[in-house]
């Protein structure tokens, strides 16, 4: 009867520290096996707000205050780290930017750190 009990409270153990496993590992990045390219993150996170084109035209993107990335200006003074640090973090001054560090890598965001770059007038 002993064994039995010990390999119940056993089995019960291992079954809570797979639950827990669980729920740290889902908030990880949402894609963690490959890379996806700029544009499709782009596409999927910015666009709706920045406009395909960057420019903040939509109409979400001016309820939002979205900033103009194509603005030479801004992508003058604005650093690599600066938009990168917005994008993983989020924006609330000027605007409503969401953190994205959880929906993307930290190399994601590099790389769109360089193709925000390419809208630049």
């Amino acid at each position: 009867m002993r064994v039995n009990s010990a390999i119940a409270f056993l089995c019960s153990a291992f079954m809570i520290c797979l639950a827990v496993i669980a729920v740290a590992a889902s908030g990880k990045v949402e894609n963690d096996s490959t890379t996806r390219s700029a544009p499709e993150l782009y596409g999927k996170y910015c666009a709706s707000c920045h406009g395909k084109d960057g420019r903040a035209k939509s109409m979400k993107g001016k309820f939002a205050h979205a900033r103009d990335l194509s603005d030479s200006k801004w992508q003058d003074d604005a650093s690599d780290e600066r938009i990168f640090n917005s994008i993983m973090n989020g924006r609330k001054d000027g605007g409503n930017m969401p953190a994205f560090g959880k929906k993307i890598t930290e190399q994601e965001a590099e790389s769109l750190v360089t193709y925000v770059r390419g809208f630049k007038k």
